[in-house]
């Protein structure tokens, strides 16, 4: 067998195991999972320096065609090239170490051998999504990470907000997932193909010439469906935040490197098939961008630490989102690997400091813990320097080129993107002076301690990440990988953006130092929030008209179509036929009397009726 089928089998594996008989052995299920994503990591750092090869495809599906209509023919296999790779060493990278992060987190919980086992499950579908070398395996993997996010944001299913929180995630996956099935079954009705190799890519670039623009649009919108659900983008965005429900390493895990990347990774393993409609690539482009401000506008008035950080990521998520839109998909992958080192970071980090005070979650409660727990402080503080593109770190690197990217193609994107950096240094700002600064608001927050060595060493191997992984050549990785990615797929390479020093590095420095100084003008020294704004408090209420449209919407309907099963179709129909049944048996019963003298008199009466019509009536 090919040693990199191991990277699918291992954590497969140690699902089933945990799920079958370890997960009430909870050591052994912590050992098993944890031993798992190691030796993915391992096989993933083989398959990047190319000592593991891509292994041979087994045919799943062979169905032949019939008159014009084309076949289906689907293997099973993995694509190794740069993309993948990159992606790779990313997920499996980040999920180990949130993995090692767990075991001295969930080390009291009496179901952390169940919670290894969805770890297991996340992994295996995640790690199935980036190597998959078609799109019906893609979206088997992709069913396959809604499934599991589900069971990890409902762990704690006793809660009711926690369950709600699972079933919101899995229905807005699910209506975006159906746009996605469409979008591929375009794909392949067009150009009679699911295959996301390059060398497909350019055979449909030449048969696309004579393909209708607006079939296009409708597959390119289709696939970007897929992206909106997995990577909440609005108006769909409403599940992440909630997600928050579930354990801290899930929300790293879901908010990082792997479930919300899944969208953008998709995006840029289809980018040629964006390509033939311009249309769709500007909805993409405009969804991003509005994504990342109307996040961020949000993120300003949250007190949950977690949520802060969630719509945080949404933010970061529309970047992405919008590189891809404007051509550059290299920008969004060097964006999405950088934000997983540091947002890993900053939400490990907040799961140390809510471990530290006993479970709270609102920065008000907290106060003076920099000096308390700095290893956890200066870990944080290292993470929000690179999520707000501070100078020499690795989010300042991926954000910019983001920008001029996005000011190559429409220096409006340009601008929103740099309005949207400063209410990121503004919130992020903010999270620091009130729950770090300042001295101690609970009794909590006066006597935190340190998290165990087992949380914290993950800690600094991120930081050293968000610190350096600007500088290990990410960038040029992935410029490389677009380049001879669009020669192969048959599209000229896209010219690499300029902008002027001012635009592409001064600036965005200056709305960071802008941010901070607000922030820190505003929130230093004081106990509650001077400001009071409920629109973005209360998330512009789209919870709220989701609420009383859809979902009061939905129960209206379900009401009337209740009323008219019981009392239409079971009550009038149903119960009314047997009534009338039972009523004509009653009747006819009375002329059933047993008296040979009563049957002659009814014979006889109704032989006279015959006589009458037949001789008098018309």
């Amino acid at each position: 067998m090919d040693i990199a089928w191991f990277l699918l089998l291992l954590p497969f594996a140690a699902s089933v195991a945990i799920l079958l008989n370890l997960h009430r052995k909870h050591n052994n299920a912590i050992a098993v999972s944890v031993a798992s994503a190691a030796f993915c990591f391992i096989i993933a750092l083989g398959v990047a320096f190319g000592l593991i090869s891509e292994p041979t495809p087994f045919s799943w599906i062979s169905l032949p065609g019939s008159g014009t209509s084309s076949g289906l023919n689907i293997d099973i296999g993995m694509i190794f090239d740069p993309l993948s790779k990159g992606m790779l060493l990313v997920v499996t990278g980040v999920g180990l170490l949130i993995h090692i992060f767990s075991i001295g987190y969930m080390a009291h919980d009496p179901g952390r051998g169940r919670f290894f086992g969805g770890l297991s499950i996340f992994m295996f579908s995640m790690t199935g999504i980036v190597i998959a070398s078609n799109l019906i395996e893609l979206f088997l993997f992709w069913e396959g990470v809604g499934f599991s996010s589900y069971l990890l944001i409902g762990f704690w299913y006793q809660k009711d907000s926690a369950a709600i929180a699972a079933n919101k995630a899995f229905v807005c996956n699910r209506l975006a997932d159906f746009g996605f099935m469409i979008g591929i079954l375009t794909y392949w009705y067009n150009f009679h193909t699911v295959s996301v190799d390059p060398d497909i890519f350019a055979q449909n670039h030449l048969e696309a010439i004579n393909t209708n623009s607006l079939i296009l649009t409708f597959m390119v919108l289709g696939l970007f469906c897929g992206c909106v659900g997995k990577s909440a983008m609005v108006p769909l965005h409403v599940w992440l935040p909630d997600a928050m429900e579930g354990p801290t390493p899930v929300s790293a895990l879901i908010h990082a490197a792997t479930m919300v990347a899944a969208g953008v990774y998709m995006l840029c393993r289809v980018y040629p098939l964006l390509l033939l409609s311009s249309a769709g690539m500007e909805v993409i482009a405009v969804i991003g961008c509005f994504t990342a401000l109307f996040a961020a506008l949000i993120a300003i008035q949250q007190n949950d630490i977690k949520r802060i950080l969630a719509y945080s990521t949404l933010s970061q998520l529309g970047y992405m989102v919008m590189a891809v839109g404007c051509g550059g998909p290299d920008a969004a992958m060097f964006h999405l690997s950088t934000h997983a080192f540091f947002k890993a970071l900053l939400f490990l980090a907040a799961g140390s400091v809510i471990h530290a005070l006993h479970d709270e979650q609102d920065i008000w409660k907290m106060g003076g813990l920099w000096e308390k727990i700095p290893l956890t402080f200066w870990t944080f503080a290292i993470g929000t320097l690179a999520l707000m593109g501070c100078p020499l770190l690795s989010g300042s690197f991926s954000k910019d080129y983001v920008l001029t990217v996005a000011y190559a193609h429409n220096p409006t994107y340009y601008w929103f993107g740099v309005f949207t950096a400063s209410l990121t240094a503004f919130y992020m700002t903010r999270l620091v002076v009130v729950a770090f600064l300042g001295q101690p608001r609970t009794e909590a927050a006066k006597h935190p301690h340190e998290s165990p060595k087992v949380m914290t060493i993950p800690l600094v191997l991120l930081s050293i990440l968000s610190v350096f992984g600007g500088y290990i050549g990410i960038k040029s990785y992935y410029q490389n990988w677009l380049g001879k990615f669009l020669e192969i797929a048959g599209q000229p390479s896209l010219p690499t953006p300029e902008a002027s020093f001012f635009l592409e590095t001064l600036m965005p420095v200056v709305v960071v130092a802008l941010g901070v100084g607000f922030a820190w003008f505003l929130y230093s020294g004081r106990d509650r929030d001077p400001l009071d704004i409920k629109l973005l408090a209360n998330k512009f209420y789209i919870d709220e008209i989701y609420d009383r449209s859809l979902v009061g919407g939905q129960q209206v309907l379900a009401g009337l179509v209740n009323w008219f099963d019981s009392w239409i179709l079971e009550g009038f129909v149903i119960r009314g036929g047997a009534y009338l049944s039972v009523g004509v048996g009653e009747l006819l019963r009375l002329f059933q009397t047993g008296s040979l003298q009563t049957y002659a008199f009814i014979f006889s009466l109704g032989g006279g009726v015959l006589i009458y019509f037949t001789l008098f009536a018309h």
